[in-house]
């Protein structure tokens, strides 16, 4: 799916001019975007050296820092929303760093590929673990520590008294509402504190 399409369905769920903090915000594509086309404003979180400094050339204002570290830096209710775009599957503590979301901001957006499309599940049931383009590597080379999938993430929100505002799919640029489990690659998740 295209990085356009896919800056095109979060930042529909991002309000006109929110204050925004992307965790795990890459090289700040996505921030920049939500800045020209949404009127946003806000911070990027990143580790990654090369990354930290694209940011820097687009004009995106970033903190760099280690996510498995938390979010202490920031108080309760600091911004509108926080986007963890392709970052909980990077995490070692993504429970937290879910709860943390929902204590920083006032809503969380989550994106993350989801295991359970119909593609991945057939890969597992001819007993190899998918390579697809949204998890393009081999089980030894990916960068994901952990897999999760829709239902996944509906019970971890429960679990932690999220709220969902919304939910859906995103595949080949389209929403997916009916059984985005199986039909979806992606994963999407709007929640506030419950």
């Amino acid at each position: 799916m295209s990085e356009r399409l896919v800056m095109q369905a979060i930042a529909a769920l991002v309000p006109r001019g929110s204050r925004v903090l992307d965790l795990g915000c890459g090289d700040g594509q996505l921030l920049d975007y939500l800045r020209r086309e949404r009127a946003c404003s806000g911070y990027g979180i990143e580790i990654d050296d090369a990354n930290v400094l694209a940011c820097v050339k687009r004009g995106v204002n970033v903190i760099q820092l280690n996510l498995d570290e938390g979010l202490s830096i920031f108080d309760d209710s600091s911004f509108d929303v926080v986007l963890q775009i392709d970052t909980l599957q990077h995490l070692r503590n993504t429970e937290n760093m879910l709860v943390e979301t929902a204590r920083v901001g006032r809503t969380g957006i989550v994106a993350f590929p989801n295991f359970a499309h119909l593609p991945n599940r057939l890969a597992v049931a001819r007993g190899r673990m998918p390579v697809t383009k949204r998890l393009p590597y081999q089980w030894y080379d990916t960068p994901n520590i952990r897999v999760g999938t829709f239902k996944d993430f509906e019970v971890l929100a429960t679990r932690n008294r999220l709220q969902i505002l919304d939910a859906f799919g995103l595949q080949e640029g389209r929403t997916v509402k009916f059984m985005p489990n199986a039909r979806a690659g992606t994963a999407v998740f709007k929640f506030e504190r419950g």
